[in-house]
């Protein structure tokens, strides 16, 4: 049977192998002592830290432990992170050295110390701020649905990153009526009503939830499960995608079908 998509820390941690569990485990407790105010909890399907505004988030991998001190943790540190394999505000610790958690603690005091002068920035305007007469608010521009997907998947940190690029393409082309967007924190997509919605709470796999109740109708191979109102599809790399292309395409269009003639 295959894992339930994790929604605490604890629940991600146990699904990797005792020996990354334990460096897990470092990486958590390391954080925590260092930002006892912040609030733990599970964003873009990973460990996140949130104090006065988003802090670190840390995640698991086959080779090595993934460190993200956005938006500018990396940068105060690049000298001491020099050595780690690195890429756009993310580092690399490799499963077989030793984690370097004084330098975790570091960084970590520095993103709590960064957040609270900004929330205190906010909260206090200067007496200058104040004299002057506050000018005419400007109208948010209002980001499509298809542009926060877009911010999600540049952000996601999981192994079948390409791979669920690739079956994004996939689901729009076989449902040019489908729109996506961002709920249940993944990329999900709907027409007249919730069809089917992206999981990425398995490092393993991507799990793709159809959860319309007219999916139980569809006979496929791929479909798994014996729920009463839905159906997953498990995909363990970026050939099995490839491969199962075609049955993919026909079970959204049945699934579009089906919800055409409600």
């Amino acid at each position: 049977m295959k894992a339930k998509p994790v929604t605490t820390v604890d629940d991600y941690i146990a699904a990797f192998p005792e020996e990354v569990q334990q460096l897990l485990l470092q990486m958590r407790k390391t954080i925590k002592a260092a930002a006892p105010k912040a609030e733990e909890l599970i964003s873009y399907g990973m460990p996140g830290y949130k104090y006065h505004g988003m802090l670190v988030y840390f995640s698991g991998f086959a080779k090595h432990i993934g460190f993200y001190a956005v938006p500018s943790g990396h940068a105060a540190f690049k000298k001491e992170l020099a050595g780690y394999k690195q890429g756009k505000g993310s580092v690399q610790f490799p499963l077989d050295k030793a984690l370097p958690l004084a330098l975790v603690k570091k960084i970590v005091q520095f993103r709590v110390k960064e957040n609270e002068a900004k929330s205190i920035t906010k909260a206090k305007p200067s007496k200058a701020l104040k004299a002057l007469k506050p000018l005419e608010p400007l109208k948010p521009v209002k980001q499509t649905d298809a542009a926060i997907v877009d911010a999600y998947m540049h952000k996601l940190s999981h192994p079948l990153k390409a791979a669920a690029e690739t079956l994004r393409t996939i689901i729009k082309k076989a449902g040019k009526q489908l729109s996506e967007r961002i709920k249940w924190n993944a990329p999900s997509y709907y027409y007249k009503e919730d069809i089917l919605t992206f999981n990425f709470g398995d490092p393993k796999c991507i799990r793709i939830i159809f959860h319309h109740p007219s999916i139980v109708k569809i006979k496929s191979p791929l479909l798994e499960g014996n729920y009463k109102d839905r159906r997953i599809v498990y995909l363990e790399d970026a050939a099995t995608v490839k491969a199962n292309k075609k049955e993919l395409e026909t079970i959204i269009k049945q699934s579009i079908a089906m919800v055409e003639k409600q």
